[in-house]
């Protein structure tokens, strides 16, 4: 079995995790707009948390939309790299989309062949896009064992972070069961390494900071338009108009 490069990691993480991730994050700032944001997001929310001056209801909502797709973005870029760590130390493979539903991963560990579908952490779904993944799990067995006589197969939700205390998702059917594997048990998993979970933290951080200066710059910017746009639109003086604001959002004529 090989050991990881962490040479290659970190770069990895600065070149496809947080460098996209603030690449993207940036775009968002450039298309963000105050009256398409002030339509979709709840005034009344805004309202019950006692939010008073034009500036602090701004960045409330410039803060809503950014952060609206973050995790989906971020957790896209992190399955990246966990497909990475996986072909460096099991030569795994990155699943076949339209082929394999619910699959991202498929690698071979100590004698079994492993089907993984990759989530950012253990809440992220209802019981029936559960039973759509396991249902998912079966047929790409099926297809698994027919095209590459793999016999010994195992389902896994592997989530990101978080943990699962009863990680045997057992059904009367064997091929609907598998094993939800979180936080560090996953990235041992996928590694062989218990403290990866741990040790990509510090890359991460460091990638960050070289980026998060931009970004902050840009956003300050945008956040001054912003609270200038507000004031003009929906406030009278330094008050906050909610009347105006509310109409601008849910009346019938807006």
């Amino acid at each position: 079995m090989k050991k990881l490069n962490y040479e290659k990691l970190n770069a990895f993480i600065g070149s496809d995790v947080i460098q996209p991730f603030y690449k993207i994050r940036l775009e968002r700032l450039e298309f963000a707009k105050l009256a398409n944001i002030a339509k979709r997001k709840n005034p009344y929310l805004f309202k019950a948390k006692n939010i008073e001056t034009a500036g602090d209801l701004a960045k409330g909502l410039l803060d809503a939309f950014l952060s609206s797709q973050e995790e989906t973005i971020f957790g896209d870029l992190m399955e990246s790299l966990a497909v990475h760590v996986c072909q460096e130390i099991f030569n795994g493979k990155k699943a076949e989309q339209g082929k394999y539903r619910s699959v991202d991963l498929i690698f071979e560990k100590d004698g079994k062949t492993y089907i993984v579908g990759i989530k950012s952490g253990p809440n992220w779904g209802n019981s029936d896009q559960v039973n759509i993944m396991r249902r998912n799990f079966k047929k790409a067995k099926a297809l698994i064992r027919t095209e590459w006589g793999k016999k010994n197969l195992v389902s896994v939700n592997g989530c990101m972070y978080g943990k699962d205390n009863v990680p045997h998702k057992v059904n009367k059917d064997p091929d609907l069961s598998y094993y939800k594997i979180c936080g560090q048990a996953f990235w041992e998993l996928i590694s062989d390494n218990e403290r990866l979970y741990l040790e990509i933290v510090k890359p991460l951080n460091h990638e960050a900071r070289k980026r998060s200066e931009e970004f902050q710059k840009e956003y300050l910017r945008v956040l001054s338009e912003f609270v200038i746009e507000f004031q003009w639109d929906f406030c009278d003086g330094i008050i906050i108009n909610w009347e105006k604001l509310v109409k601008f959002n849910s009346g019938k004529r807006s």
